[in-house]
């Protein structure tokens, strides 16, 4: 049964919170790549940044519906989702538009497993990690070299 350890990439271009938008756009074209993960100085995974994370920055930004009522307002949308996305939208770095949780998978997983996440999950790539440290990643082109081999 083939595991994680026998398809992923350990060559992985990371990039760190204070990476710069232009930096991460570049690295997304030149390396032709649609997820890199985000590290700390020591390695550890910390989170990953998408193509879709970047894409929304030209995004039509969504008032959200308020009813004022007296000297209340209230949102009729969560205004919390509302600030997270006025955050993405005009991030500076890598640091505003990440996401922190992060599926991963270890170099012992099969191979069948990472494609049921893939799958159910709905994700492109998985980090793979010994810990917290990052040792590779897998992503769904690894999965389709198998079927060729």
């Amino acid at each position: 049964m083939l595991k994680v350890r026998d398809i992923m990439t350990t060559d992985v271009v990371t990039v760190r919170l204070e990476t710069g938008i232009r930096e991460l756009a570049e690295i997304f074209t030149s390396r032709r790549i649609g997820s890199v993960p985000v590290v700390d100085e020591g390695g550890n995974l910390i989170g990953i940044v998408t193509e879709s994370d970047l894409v929304e920055q030209d995004r039509n930004l969504h008032i959200p519906t308020v009813i004022s009522l007296f000297d209340w307002v209230f949102y009729l949308e969560s205004e919390k989702k509302f600030e997270k996305e006025l955050q993405k939208m005009t991030g500076q770095t890598v640091a505003d538009i990440y996401t922190g949780s992060v599926e991963t998978v270890t170099p012992d997983t099969s191979v069948s497993d990472v494609a049921d996440i893939m799958s159910t999950r709905k994700v492109h790539t998985l980090p793979v990690v010994e810990g917290r440290k990052l040792v590779g990643i897998v992503s769904r082109i690894d999965l389709i070299k198998t079927m060729v081999k």
